[in-house]
């Protein structure tokens, strides 16, 4: 024993080394901070344990010895070690299912995850996310949910399995939960309905109101529930509530002395804060004991535990009141089975009154029905007697017009008579010619009462075959509607059967229910003045007996109601009967409004119609007026492209005109004898023209001279510029004309200073007369007569005047004979380019 004791020490120790040994300092440093002002104490308490743990088999006999010591604290350094030893889980198998759980999925993995972070957020241990703590907390968790499948996972039991693992690794902790959950009730607190918690919160209640009187009342005022701050306490065991530290401890009482700590601690937290609760309203208290109430027992952490061990706690008590509690909820499950018993009573018997209201509906229908049938066939049996009527009036109309036929024949036959005995005896008077005109009248009238016996003999024979028609007719509708009212009416006697049927039976019903009534209020009586016995002190029983009465009552005043309302559907059915009486002359009325309206639905159609026609033909209209906009546009067109070529061809006419007067003017000006001085005249100006620009840029220094060659030949450029001036030198020119009148045509263009000057002028006179001779000679060519003939023939013949420039360009250039050569087509006569120009070449 001692070998496998030293054994399972030296494996704990290194566990305990590896894993635990700064998270116990860590978490159990404030109570090293108290402990240390009594190192003699703390030294005595550890040697203490130390030989509990090693000699753990006869120390665990010693209860009274380790109940103490575990009150007053286990040092944290023993406390996974001591846990285990006080649960026995030390060689637990347990630890070697951990394993194989692990290897499974649970069904419960993500509720885990998603809580792992709300347990101790704060602790270093768990605060890091998937950190050790994490891992092992969420693998001790699945582990259990898997091992107990019935409870599964539960909030609340993650606070648990994380003080464990504070002081043990996770197979252990796995073991120990599994002891703490099968031995300590708290299996029960974690099962989905929680019954162990209610019966917790009922003990407490109790507690509360034995011994703190005040408190329960203050509490009840205020509706401040028990399991608004104390749910809790029990499922976390004060985890949530206090520090780590005394969370332990409060985990080393509980191990010790199960779950009395729980409640012997809530009295002491209550009794220590009763003062201040008592001036708190619900929402004070609420945040009185989320906040405030738990702070104050940290620093003095055993004045909550004397108080507690103080707590005046029965165990038969607490069973006593199990019982009660027990006994509580059996009489409100019974009650609760009593009724859903009389819930599903009472929705049979719903069920069986709809079935029946149902039958009586399709009765009361069928009823109408077949008096709807029933007034439709007495009207129609009464149409029919309307007519029946009408064809005898019309039979005694035609029987009496063939007596008054009959008599007329009779009397006609009489006269016929008479007439032929009175023409007999007269035929013997008379001539023969008088006889004659009386046998033709007499044969006349014979033709005429003949006609008159044929046409009434035809109008006997219809009146007979009428007759017959209408008396089979009248048989017809005698023998057929008889079948048909014979079975309305014995349906009608069938229902009213049934209608007399159901009275009877509504009116037992009433008489029953009556007589319930009467037996129950007799029952009622008696059971009031029956004395109470001894056994009926039982307030519970009292309670079910009254409400079985009041039930029972309920039931009748139901009965009674249901004869009630049976009696108005009677009588609703009677209305509807009437109702669908009327009904009926109303739907004929309607159906001839709906023959109206079919009437006027067709109007409307053909309105409608009629304006979708209109609305075509005005289509169709508009289609055809934008088509003969389009043609008209089209006319126009070519309307334009025929005035187009109609400009062309005026224009072409036009050039051949201008064509036919060229060659007018170069057979006129081969006509003349001075074309060729002309020619040589124009080739000297050119020549001297040549040397006057020549001496021109040579004297570029004199200003003076410069000044007036530069306005003589801008006066000069001018002239030649405009056109009018230069067809008026030329045909000046061309016509002979002195140059002492080209001189005083333009006086104030004349500058003369010098001999040279003068000679100058002198030759742009004859230059001015070379020109006006050659625009005369051109004159013709843009005469206004010729302008005025054609708009288009005005640009062809203004395009002649061009010769003014091509003469300019010979007097300015210098190069007569190349630009007349290369302006032949801009219209000079052919034997100025030829003939003429051949000898200014020469020269």
């Amino acid at each position: 024993m001692v070998l496998i004791m030293h054994k399972f020490k030296s494996k704990r120790k290194k566990s305990l080394e590896k894993l635990f040994s700064n998270l116990a300092v860590k978490n159990h440093s404030e109570e090293d901070e108290d402990s240390t002002d009594n190192d003699t104490a703390t030294g005595n308490v550890w040697e203490i344990w130390g030989k509990l743990v090693n000699d753990w088999e006869n120390a665990r006999k010693k209860t009274s010895l380790i109940k103490e010591l575990v009150r007053r604290g286990i040092p944290h350094h023993f406390r996974g070690l001591a846990w285990q030893l006080l649960l026995g889980v030390h060689d637990s198998p347990h630890k070697e299912l951990y394993v194989v759980y692990l290897k499974q999925t649970s069904p419960s993995e993500k509720l885990i995850r998603r809580d792992i972070a709300r347990t101790f957020p704060d602790h270093d241990f768990f605060k890091e996310k998937d950190g050790l703590g994490q891992e092992s907390l969420f693998n001790v968790m699945k582990a259990y949910s898997l091992h107990d499948r019935e409870v599964g996972y539960c909030q609340g039991s993650g606070f648990i399995v994380g003080l464990l693992l504070m002081q043990m690794p996770e197979e252990e902790a796995f073991a120990v939960l599994v002891k703490l959950m099968q031995e300590y009730r708290l299996r029960e607190l974690f099962k989905p309905s929680m019954a162990e918690l209610g019966l917790c919160m009922y003990k407490l209640e109790c507690l509360i109101q034995e011994l703190l009187p005040d408190l329960y009342l203050h509490f009840q005022s205020q509706g401040f529930h028990t399991s608004m701050y104390a749910s809790s306490w029990f499922l976390t065991l004060y985890a949530t509530s206090f520090s780590l530290s005394l969370s332990c401890r409060i985990m080393d009482l509980f191990i010790s002395e199960g779950m009395d700590v729980v409640f012997r601690l809530g009295i002491a937290i209550l009794q220590t804060s009763q003062e201040e609760l008592l001036s708190m309203d619900m929402e004070g208290m609420l945040q009185h004991f989320q906040k405030t109430l738990f702070s104050q027992y940290e620093g003095d952490p055993d004045r909550l535990f004397n108080t507690a061990f103080a707590v005046k706690y029965s165990s038969k008590k607490m069973k006593k009141i199990e019982k009660e509690y027990t006994a509580l909820k059996s009489k409100e499950n019974e009650d609760q089975i009593e009724l859903r018993r009389l819930r599903t009573e009472n929705r049979l018997l719903r069920q069986r009154i709809e079935a029946l209201e149902k039958e009586s509906a399709s009765l009361a229908d069928r009823l109408i029905q077949y008096q709807v049938t029933r007034a439709q066939e007495a009207e129609e049996t009464y149409a029919l007697k309307n007519n029946l009527s009408t064809t005898k009036q019309k039979l005694l109309d035609t029987s009496r017009k063939l007596e008054e036929a009959n008599t007329l024949i009779g009397d006609i036959k009489d006269r016929m008579n008479l007439v032929a005995t009175s023409s007999i005896t007269s035929a013997s008077s008379l001539d023969e010619d008088e006889a004659q005109t009386v046998i033709q009248h007499l044969q006349e009238e014979l033709i005429a009462l003949r006609l008159k016996d044929a046409d009434i003999d035809i109008l006997v024979k219809e009146l007979r075959t009428k007759i017959k028609e209408l008396e089979e007719t009248n048989i017809q509708l005698q023998k057929a509607p008889s079948n048909d009212v014979q079975h309305l009416q014995e349906e009608l006697i069938a229902v009213k059967l049934r209608e007399a049927e159901a009275n009877l039976s509504l009116k037992e019903m009433k008489h029953k229910v009556y007589d319930l009534e009467g037996q129950w209020e007799d029952y009622i009586i008696k059971s009031n003045q029956e004395p109470s016995s001894p056994k009926d002190k039982n307030s519970n029983k009292r309670e079910v007996k009254q409400l079985q009465e009041e039930l029972m009552s309920v039931k009748i005043r139901e009965a009674g109601c249901l004869s009630e309302l049976k009696e108005t559907k009677q009588k609703v059915m009677e209305f509807e009967t009437q109702n669908h009486i009327c009904t009926n002359q109303i739907r004929r009325m309607d159906e001839e409004n709906k023959t109206l309206k079919s009437q006027l639905e067709l109007h409307e159609v053909q309105e409608k119609d009629l304006q979708n026609q209109i609305k075509d033909l005005s289509r169709k209209l508009d289609n055809l007026e934008a088509q003969r906009k389009e043609e008209s546009m089209m006319m126009r067109i070519k309307d334009a492209e025929q005035a187009q070529s109609v400009a062309e061809l005026n224009r072409k006419i036009a050039e051949l005109e201008i064509q036919k007067e060229e060659l007018l003017t170069a057979d006129r000006l081969d006509a003349k004898d001075g074309s060729q001085d002309l020619a040589n005249k124009i080739y000297d100006l050119q020549d001297e023209v040549l040397q006057l620009r020549l001496s021109h840029n040579s004297s570029g220094q004199k200003p003076y001279r410069n000044g007036s060659l530069s306005e003589s030949d801008d006066d000069t450029d001018e002239e030649l510029e405009n056109p009018e001036t230069l067809n008026q030198t030329l045909s000046d020119i061309i016509e002979g004309k002195s140059s002492s009148r080209v001189l005083s045509s333009s006086p104030d263009k004349k500058i003369a200073t010098s001999p040279r000057e003068d000679q100058f002028s002198n030759k742009n006179l004859e230059v001015e007369a070379g020109e006006e001779q050659c625009i005369d000679s051109l004159s013709p060519i843009c005469s206004p007569s010729k302008v005025q003939s054609s708009n288009n023939d005005c640009d062809t013949n203004l395009s002649q005047a061009n010769t003014g420039a091509v003469v300019k360009s010979l007097l300015t250039n210098g190069n007569g004979a190349q630009t007349l050569a290369a302006d032949n087509s801009n219209g000079l006569p052919a034997n100025v380019h030829n003939g003429e120009m051949g000898n200014v070449n020469q020269k």
